[in-house]
């Protein structure tokens, strides 16, 4: 590419569960302290993606106080039915969520050169315009922060610019933690393998390693990449007219 194509935003939200695998003992979640690299990710995606292109995230910037509240919940258990009616069963969880969270992402995005076929989409600037254009939008499709029921919003910023609440606190480390996923589709190779790495936060601001550069890695399963071809993908063409960017909604 001829430049980083960096992108800025905002994203908040009432709560996050950014759930910490280990503690789901039980049907119980926990989340993280700090988003992770993965849930970043898939908010970006949310706003836009093609599988043209990878979104690689730079950094992250902590606004808030890292404040969490625990809630009971009563999820389905699909397990088991209750006797007589056949309805699923109801189970008890505790759920921890994080609570009036607000954080500042920069990211940029990289070609996917494992999709050859994918190589006349390859249009750097338009690309560019229109994941700008969504981020103006709030975004192509529903943003959550880790799972379904935290709704999140996502709106233009410039990174660094506020005041946020570890501005003056140091350095602080969260120990191991989930990084994310390296999809066959991402990697050339027919698997699936999640990421570990121990981040630090510093005044506030984590700085993620890119996926290649993690060294802590699980081989999860076998898995073979989506194909994207004319049936199921469209490419820039669903924003073009005449060889223009339309405007979305107009």
């Amino acid at each position: 590419m001829k430049k980083e194509n960096s992108v800025e935003f905002k994203v908040s939200g009432r709560y996050a569960l950014f759930s910490d695998p280990i503690n789901r003992i039980g049907g119980e979640k926990f989340s993280y302290q700090v988003p992770t690299y993965q849930a970043l990710k898939g908010i970006l995606e949310s706003v836009y993606w093609k599988p043209t292109l990878i979104w690689i995230i730079d950094e992250v910037r902590v606004m808030n106080l890292i404040k969490t509240q625990s809630q009971n919940i009563r999820p389905v258990n699909f397990s088991g039915t209750s006797k007589g009616t056949g309805t699923p069963l109801n189970t008890l969880s505790i759920y921890t969520y994080l609570t009036n969270v607000e954080y500042q992402v920069k990211a940029h995005f990289e070609w996917n050169y494992n999709r050859p076929n994918l190589e006349k989409d390859r249009n750097e600037n338009k690309h560019y315009i229109v994941a700008k254009r969504m981020i103006n939008r709030g975004g192509r499709r529903d943003v959550f922060l880790g799972t379904r029921e935290c709704q999140a919003y996502v709106e233009p910023c410039k990174f660094g610019e506020g005041e946020g609440a570890y501005d003056h606190y140091g350095s602080l480390s969260f120990g191991l933690m989930f990084h994310g996923f390296d999809y066959p589709d991402e990697t050339g190779e027919d698997k699936l393998t999640a990421r570990l790495w121990s981040p630090v936060m510093n005044n506030g601001y984590i700085k993620f390693l890119r996926p290649d550069e993690c060294t802590i890695k699980r081989e999860l399963s076998s898995m073979k990449p989506k194909v994207f071809d004319e049936n199921n993908f469209s490419g820039l063409e669903e924003f073009e007219e005449e060889g223009d960017i339309i405007e979305l909604d107009s």
